[in-house]
């Protein structure tokens, strides 16, 4: 398990070193918040999606937003409707767009009483992985508090519960390419995957 696990910060570690990513346009925070108005639909005014099946891209870390709508258009991520949109976006209005959105505040779900023994048990899945399935801990790439580390790991924290299950789901099946992702969630049960994003959901810096 530790041989394992520190394989894996290595690999991250060099991620986030070598990634190409740094010589993305310069986005311009204004002229992001014009372009925000076909967002505005499905994740709201301040990217804080009033619908828990569209995700909130308030607060999210530098440069991932403009790497997530680059892949909608090359095809590498599918969503039809996210298609439709990206397909006439240039790289200066994405880095535009992902200025705009990385200065938003996100806003931080709340949690029920009913659901606090998921909470808990959501937490120690976070914080310490799943040994039993060499698991990782979330926190290694996103952070303690859910922040995130860019511009590849994204801010996780406040997030609706149903849009992380769905990903969660999504990375699980393979419907959502990314190797990393799908080894992580591919032995996590329903319940887990529910109980991590209960937990995710209140976390916040």
């Amino acid at each position: 398990m530790i041989r394992s696990y520190s394989l894996f910060l290595t690999v991250v570690i060099a991620v986030l070193l070598f990634n190409p990513a740094v010589s993305r346009a310069e986005g311009d925070i204004e002229a992001g918040q014009v372009k925000s108005v076909v967002c505005v639909a499905c994740h709201g005014i301040d990217g804080n999606s009033p619908a828990d099946q569209f995700p909130k891209i308030a607060g999210q870390v530098p440069g991932y937003v403009a790497a997530q709508l680059e892949a909608y258009k090359t095809g590498a991520r599918e969503n039809a409707v996210m298609l439709g949109i990206v397909g006439v976006l240039s790289e200066q209005d994405m880095a535009d767009l992902d200025a705009y959105y990385a200065l938003q505040v996100p806003s931080i779900e709340g949690v029920s009483e009913k659901d606090m023994e998921d909470v808990l048990a959501g937490q120690k899945l976070y914080r310490a992985g799943y040994a039993g399935y060499d698991v990782p801990a979330c926190m290694a790439c996103h952070g303690p508090d859910g922040s995130g580390i860019p511009p590849n790991y994204p801010r996780l924290g406040g997030q609706h519960v149903a849009y992380t299950e769905m990903q969660l789901h999504a990375f699980k099946s393979g419907a959502r390419k990314n190797l990393e992702m799908q080894s992580i969630a591919h032995p996590l049960t329903d319940e887990q995957i529910r109980q991590l994003a209960l937990y995710i959901s209140a976390l916040q810096p």
